[in-house]
Formats: structure tokens, C-alpha cells, sequence
């Protein structure tokens, strides 16, 4: 197209007519941010106590927060089993987890759909929380309150994350919806 026409160039508006979004690109986006957020963790262990908050649901959160109809309500089902797979929780831990999140964000949807960023950090730092307290007591282990000491760093991380995921999110959210350049 840009070899019909030499002013395309010049014209900042005229390369961006007649092109297509990428269905791959703009489907799969979301999806593949969540599950390597989920893989992260696993990469930095550390071996004293842990410091690396919950990735996947907090991009799972992040996402659901940003584009509340881009993911459907079921999505939890598959990506907490997925996260399940890499985390080291007990099975089904993160299916009930995400399951929920999905649902609670749903119904604060419905109930605040004029929400702003301090509402929707709030939303997710106290996800986060209540991610963080019910995944130490699906654990097994004996809570107690040398635990609850020890791992507050990754419940003050996972809340102080959100404004940078936020970014990340709206960047990978401008990249999923660039539209790609029509050949012929």
C-alpha cells in the first residue's frame, strides 16, 4: 500500500487506514500475561521466606480491573488450575481463588461501574490480601503468628504492585489492540 502511494509517508494518519486488528493477538494477549505471571514466582525462589507475591492473580485482578468484559466469569477455572500447576499449592487452591475473585470483581462491577484507580487499587489490594490469607490457610501449614511476620513483606509487595502492573497492563493492552499491516 505505502508503494502506491509515496505521500504515506508524510501522512501520519494514512498508514493506519485499511488495516486489520490480529484475532491471535488480540485473544491471546490476556491470556498468555496471566500464565507467565504465574510461572514467574516460581523463577526468583527464595530460600528463607517468600518474597515473590501471587503474579498470575494479581495480573488476573489487574486485567478483570482494566477491561472488565474482556475476560468471561469462567476464566478462573482454567487459570487458577494452570497456576495450581506452578505454584506449589494444593490443587484446586487456585481454581476456588481465581473462581471467586472472578465472581466478588463481577458483583463489584454490577454494584460500582463508576469506579476510579484509588477504588480499583483498593479492590485489588485487598484481593490481594484475602488471596494471601486464604492461600496460607489452604496450605496446611499451622498458622501462626512467626508465619503471618515472615510472609507480610509478600502481602505489602502484592499490594504496592498494583500501579506498576497497572502500566504493564495498559501496555500490553495498546499492543493487543494495534492493528496489523494489510499486505496486497
Amino acid at each position: 500500500m505505502e508503494r502506491l502511494n509515496p505521500r504515506a509517508r508524510s501522512d501520519p494518519y494514512g498508514s493506519r487506514i485499511n488495516r486489520t486488528q490480529s484475532p491471535l493477538r488480540a485473544g491471546s494477549v490476556p491470556y498468555l500475561s496471566i500464565m507467565l505471571s504465574s510461572l514467574l514466582p516460581g523463577l526468583l525462589i527464595a530460600d528463607v521466606m517468600p518474597l515473590v507475591p501471587p503474579m498470575g492473580f494479581l495480573m488476573l485482578m489487574v486485567w478483570r480491573l482494566m477491561r472488565p468484559g474482556l475476560l468471561p466469569l469462567w476464566v478462573g477455572v482454567p487459570l487458577g488450575a494452570f497456576d495450581d500447576l506452578f505454584s506449589g499449592q494444593p490443587f484446586g487452591s487456585g481454581i476456588m481463588l481465581f473462581s471467586v475473585a472472578m465472581i466478588v470483581l463481577e458483583l463489584i462491577e454490577a454494584r460500582f461501574p463508576w469506579r476510579g484507580f484509588w477504588q480499583d487499587w483498593l479492590t485489588a489490594g485487598t484481593g490481594a490480601i484475602l488471596y494471601w490469607l486464604a492461600a496460607l490457610a489452604l496450605a496446611g501449614g499451622p498458622l501462626t503468628r512467626e508465619l503471618l511476620v515472615v510472609a507480610m513483606p509478600q502481602a505489602l509487595l502484592s499490594v504496592l504492585l498494583y500501579p506498576i502492573l497497572a502500566r504493564m497492563v495498559a501496555s500490553l493492552d495498546q499492543f493487543r489492540l494495534v492493528r496489523a499491516r494489510r499486505i496486497g
